[in-house]
């Protein structure tokens, strides 16, 4: 078979299901493979929502998501949702062509050194020279993506050892590597500290969401009575229905989640990246005792300098931290901020106040069911949904907060449309929108039906509030719009702009329970 054959029946080895990706000229050989395979190529109007869709896939399903773009500026506008990918800690196979190796020794048309390029955003990336190789490359790629902590690889693929000819086969797939059980000291010790606190409390992270840890920290919390605050991707870990929820680390009108965290003596964090969330917010006088609780070491960082690492599975280090204590821990320390921001998350505005990301949110999450999946774009409607809205099961809301960056919302909707078997709703800004929303074409191409909700503030108003906060003004963040209904409708999707509070719940209703793809605009106060 040819060496781009090969490739593919790797990937159908792997278990990939699509391809999301560009057409290119040294991509020939690859293209006319996959169009004889039993995965569907899914051509897209720009790299970057290729590479958002991957890593959007892989973090819903588990399994790496796979983005195609050809040499050049292919692969450099492959490279920002590599990136997000990389350090949200989705599994992402990212496959760029090449050109041929007789040209790369030499200055040439679209030829960029890519491999070095990626080299910061992946956890490994190889060049595919040889076609006797490409099964094990691809194996390597697969597994490193998908292994805790999983990210980003990168295979490169010059186009004329595509077409070269191979009798290589690909690998068996294996079952992913397990972590280990947690030493017994290191139990012991982390028990203790548990034990004597007075005022004990949960960081659950991305990795208590993405390890599929939910059940165990749910037992552990029902047995001991420890509050859990979430960081932004941890959102779901602990039903926000759960009394012991904080919902996430800045919930709170009045900041009462981070008044809860700065009154607890001992933290225990669980599948905690410092990349979501800066521990000098949570730890600025570096005296809390804290238990890491990872499937890697801590970062070496003087506001996060752990007393004890349990390096493990994480379900299994939970467990035996959970048989391991005597008693429960003392109890109720919490109350009074976990009413405050429960109150706060489910209050319906009045009918004359203005329309903020904030309210419109209990409307949302009346209109969806507790497995639907949110979307968010990042922007100052990703704070208020992060804060605000209650959620009840791991991986329901997706949240870019590692690189954090614009432009995930619509691509990532079609992605996780594909791979969930339930409602799927988009919610982002109109700058966010904009830098993807040719996406939409894709979407409806492919038959998707979600949800995107676009509130409208004329401006990047994450940066206008932080250079108020810093310098008292705002410079170079406003914005003109197109009438996003007609240029939704143009795409042949249904839309509406709502004005009253009755619309807006009768639209989101109606949006979230269609079966069609729909576009619903809300223009907002320019405050979340």
């Amino acid at each position: 078979m040819k060496a781009s054959d090969l490739l593919v029946d790797c990937l159908e080895q792997e278990g990939v299901e699509y391809v999301f990706g560009l057409p290119g000229e040294e991509l020939g050989d690859v293209l006319f493979s996959l169009r004889d395979s039993d995965i569907e190529f899914i051509p897209v109007r720009h790299e970057q929502g290729a590479a958002f869709m991957a890593d959007v896939h892989g973090r819903v399903t588990g399994r790496a998501g796979v983005c195609l773009s050809t040499l050049g500026p292919g692969a450099t506008n492959l490279l920002t949702g590599v990136a997000d990918a990389h350090l949200d800690k989705s599994p992402v196979v990212a496959i760029t062509g090449q050109a041929g190796l007789e040209r790369q020794h030499k200055e040439s048309h679209q030829l960029l050194d890519v491999l070095h390029t990626y080299r910061s955003v992946t956890k490994w990336n190889t060049q595919m020279t040889d076609p006797e190789t490409i099964n094990e490359s691809v194996r390597k790629a697969f597994k490193l993506a998908e292994y805790e902590k999983p990210g980003a690889t990168h295979l490169e693929f010059p186009e004329d050892v595509a077409a070269e000819e191979t009798s290589a086969e690909p690998l068996e797939f294996t079952r992913r590597v397990r972590r280990p059980d947690p030493d017994e000291w290191s139990v012991e010790h982390a028990a203790e500290l548990l034990q004597r606190a007075d005022r004990p409390l949960v960081i659950a992270g991305n990795g208590a969401v993405r390890e599929r840890a939910a059940e165990s920290l749910r037992e552990f919390v029902s047995e001991t009575d420890v509050p859990v605050v979430g960081t932004y991707m941890g959102k779901g870990a602990l039903s926000d229905a759960d009394e012991h929820s904080l919902f996430t680390l800045d919930s709170g009108e009045n900041g009462e989640a981070a008044d809860a965290i700065a009154r607890a003596d001992c933290v225990l964090t669980l599948g905690y990246d410092i990349a979501e969330h800066d521990p000098e917010s949570w730890n600025p006088d570096r005296d809390k005792d804290i238990v890491h609780l990872d499937s890697e070491p801590a970062e070496v960082y003087e506001h996060y300098n752990p007393n004890v690492e349990l390096v493990c599975d994480i379900s299994a280090g939970l467990d035996a931290l959970r048989e391991r204590l005597d008693v429960a821990c003392p109890a109720g320390w919490y109350r009074d901020q976990r009413e405050a921001i429960a109150e706060q998350t489910t209050r319906h505005p009045e009918s004359d106040d203005p329309v903020t990301v904030t309210s419109v949110l209990p409307f949302l999450r009346e209109a969806m069911a507790d497995e639907d999946v949110l979307v968010s774009d990042v922007g100052s409607h990703k704070m208020a949904i992060a804060q605000n809205f209650p959620t009840y099961e791991p991986n329901t809301v997706i949240v870019s907060n590692g690189l954090a960056s614009m432009g995930i919302g619509v691509p990532g909707g079609l992605a996780a449309d594909l791979a969930s078997d339930s409602n799927v709703v988009v919610a982002t800004g109109d700058g966010g929108f904009m830098m993807n929303a040719a996406e939409i074409e894709t979407a409806t191409r492919l038959g998707c039906a979600y949800t995107i909700i676009v509130f409208n503030d004329s401006e990047y108003r994450l940066i206008t509030e932080e250079q108020e906060e810093e310098f008292g003004e705002h410079f170079g963040t406003g914005l003109t719009n197109p009438d996003f209904v007609k240029f939704a409708e143009s795409f042949g999707i249904d839309a509406t702009r709502t004005e009253t509070w009755d619309e807006i719940d009768a639209a989101l209703t109606e949006a979230v329970e269609s079966e069609d793809m729909t576009l619903v605009e809300i223009p907002v106060e320019k405050r979340i």
